[in-house]
C-alpha cells in the first residue's frame, strides 16, 4: 500500500545526500572498545560515538535518550512499543592494508569506505532514516518503533544486557547487522581459553616467544615468533612451501640472540574464517618444521600445529567437526596465542550448529587438548543456538517486505555463524543490511557499503515498520 510512496521518498537525491552525511558523522568517530573510564563503560571512543548518534537523532526530530552511556535510543512516537531495532556504534580495530583513512568515510563510484560503514553504523543510519520516512510521509501507525544503538556488540554485548535489565523486551525485534533476507538461526558459541605451563629450559634452538591475534572474533592477520639459537639463513628455505600453501607472507630479522619471524596473513570475521589467512596457523606450520630442541616449548608448538593445522576452519584437528541441515557446519578460528619461556595461552572462537552438545563438542575438545598436556582454563561452556521458527509472524512479514522491495520471489530464512544482538532476545531475528552476493569486507581492511544498498535497506525497513505497526 505504501511501497510507491516509500520508493519515491528514497529516490530523492537530497535524502541520499543526507544519509551519506549521517553515516560519515558516525564513521568519523573511532569507536573501538578500550579500558572503561568514568562515564565511559567501554572507553572514550564508544562513548563519543554514542553522543554523536544521540545528537543526530535529536537533530532529526526524534525523542532520544542516553541510557547511562551504554546505549542510546530514538523513538518513532509515544505509542506502545511494538518493535525494537538494534544496531551498534562500536567497531573492531582497523587492522592494516587500507587504501583510505579508516575513520574518514569516503564515497567513490557509489560505494562508501570506512570502518563501520557496513558494521554497523551504515545500517543504524538506514534504520533511522526508515523511521524518518514513515514519520515524514505520515504513514499511519498505532505502535512505536524504538531504535536501540549500542556500544559493545563487538566485545560481548554488555550494553544490551544492561539496557534490558532496565527495560522490557518488545513483542518483536530485529537487528540490521547481518544479511538479507532474514536470519532466523544463529549458531551457538564455544570459545575456551587453554594452554600449559613448564619450567624454563635453556636448550637450543627453541621458540622463546610467540604472539598472534588481537581479537577473538577476528581471524588473526599477524603473528610473530623469536627463535633462539637459529639464523635467518637456516629458516628461509622452509618459508616458500608455507607461503605457497597459505598465502601468508613471512619476513625474517636476524638478532643477536636468534631470529624473529613475522607472519602477515589476512583478517576476516571469525564466523567466516575461510575468508581470511590465519597468521597464527601459518606461523605454526613454519615453527613446527624447524629442527628445534626437544623441550616443552617445542612440544607445545608441534601439538598446536597438529590440533590446528593451517586451513582447518572446521575443527577437524580437534575432532569436533560436525554439521546439520538446518544450521550448517561448525566453524573454528584460532584467534589468540601467546608463548613465553615458561608456557603458552591460546583461545579459539567456534560457532557451533544445533547438533553440537557439551558431549560431542566441548568434552571432545578438552580430551584432544589433554592428550597433549594442554588444559582448558576458562570460558569452556557453550552458548545455545538461537532459533526462531520460520513461520513466525515476524519472519513471514520481514520476508514479504524484502520480496516486495527487491522483487525476489519466495525468499527463505537462513542460518549464520555470527552472533548478533538478538541472540539472547526472545523471538529476535537478524534482517539486513547485506544483500546476497555483496562482500562488505566486514572486520577487514577497506570495509565498504553500497549507497544504493543502504537506501534499499531503508526502503525495506520503512515498509516493515508500516506493516508491523499499522
Amino acid at each position: 500500500m505504501y511501497q510507491e510512496k516509500i520508493d519515491a521518498y528514497f529516490s530523492d537525491p537530497a535524502v541520499r545526500k543526507e544519509l551519506i552525511a549521517a553515516v560519515s558523522r558516525l564513521v568519523g568517530v573511532k569507536s573501538v572498545r578500550e579500558e572503561p573510564q568514568p562515564g565511559a563503560p567501554f572507553g572514550p571512543g564508544p562513548r563519543a560515538a554514542l553522543d554523536e548518534a544521540v545528537k543526530l537523532c535529536a537533530e532529526l526530530g526524534f525523542e532520544s535518550r542516553n541510557y547511562d552511556n551504554y546505549v542510546g535510543i530514538a523513538d518513532l512516537n509515544d505509542k506502545p512499543t511494538q518493535l525494537h531495532i538494534l544496531g551498534h556504534l562500536d567497531v573492531v580495530g582497523e587492522g592494516t592494508g587500507w587504501n583510505t583513512e579508516p575513520y574518514t568515510c569516503v564515497e567513490k563510484d557509489g560505494m562508501l569506505y570506512g570502518r563501520g560503514v557496513s558494521d554497523d553504523k551504515g545500517p543504524v543510519v538506514a534504520a533511522l532514516f526508515a523511521m524518518k520516512a514513515v514519520r515524514d510521509m505520515g504513514i499511519p501507525v498505532s505502535k512505536n518503533v524504538r531504535l536501540i544503538m549500542g556500544t559493545d556488540e563487538e566485545s560481548g554485548s554488555e550494553d544490551i544486557a544492561y539496557y534490558y535489565s532496565k527495560e522490557p523486551f518488545a513483542p518483536m525485534a530485529f537487528t540490521p547487522d547481518a544479511d538479507f533476507p532474514v536470519i532466523n538461526i544463529e549458531k551457538g558459541h564455544y570459545h575456551p581459553d587453554f594452554g600449559s605451563q613448564w619450567e624454563m629450559d635453556t636448550a637450543l634452538p627453541q621458540v622463546s616467544t610467540m604472539t598472534g591475534g588481537f581479537r577473538v572474533n577476528v581471524v588473526p592477520p599477524e603473528a610473530k615468533a623469536h627463535i633462539a639459537g637459529m639464523t635467518a639463513g637456516e629458516i628461509r628455505p622452509l618459508l616458500a612451501p608455507v607461503e605457497a600453501k597459505s598465502g601468508a607472507k613471512f619476513t625474517l630479522t636476524d638478532e643477536s640472540a636468534g631470529v624473529t619471524i613475522h607472519c602477515l596473513g589476512k583478517n576476516a570475521h571469525a564466523a567466516m574464517p575461510e575468508g581470511g589467512i590465519n597468521a597464527i596457523q601459518a606461523l605454526l606450520e613454519v615453527l613446527a618444521a624447524l629442527p628445534l630442541a626437544d623441550c616443552a616449548s617445542t612440544r607445545a608448538i608441534r601439538a598446536m600445529q597438529k590440533l590446528f593445522p593451517f586451513g582447518d576452519t572446521r575443527g577437524k584437528g580437534l575432532g569436533i567437526a560436525q554439521s546439520d541441515p538446518e544450521s550448517g557446519e561448525l566453524t573454528l578460528n584460532l584467534a589468540l596465542m601467546t608463548l613465553t619461556e615458561t608456557g603458552f595461552t591460546a583461545k579459539f572462537d567456534s560457532r557451533v550448529p544445533i547438533c553440537a552438545t557439551r558431549e560431542n563438542c566441548a568434552r571432545v575438545c578438552e580430551e584432544s587438548l589433554a592428550a597433549h598436556g594442554i588444559r582448558v582454563t576458562g570460558a569452556g561452556e557453550m552458548t545455545a543456538t538461537h532459533v526462531v521458527e520460520a513461520d513466525s509472524p515476524l519472519v513471514r512479514t520481514l520476508l514479504d517486505c524484502y520480496s516486495a522491495v527487491t522483487g525476489v520471489a519466495d525468499p527463505k530464512p537462513i542460518a549464520i555463524g555470527g552472533g548478533t544482538y538478538v541472540h539472547d532476545i526472545p523471538g529476535g531475528v537478524a534482517f539486513g543490511c547485506d544483500f546476497p552476493g555483496f562482500d562488505p569486507k566486514m572486520h577487514s581492511a577497506n570495509e565498504q557499503a553500497s549507497v544504493e544498498n543502504l537506501l534499499k535497506s531503508a526502503r525495506i525497513f520503512a515498509l516493515t515498520i508500516a506493516e508491523l505497526c499499522k
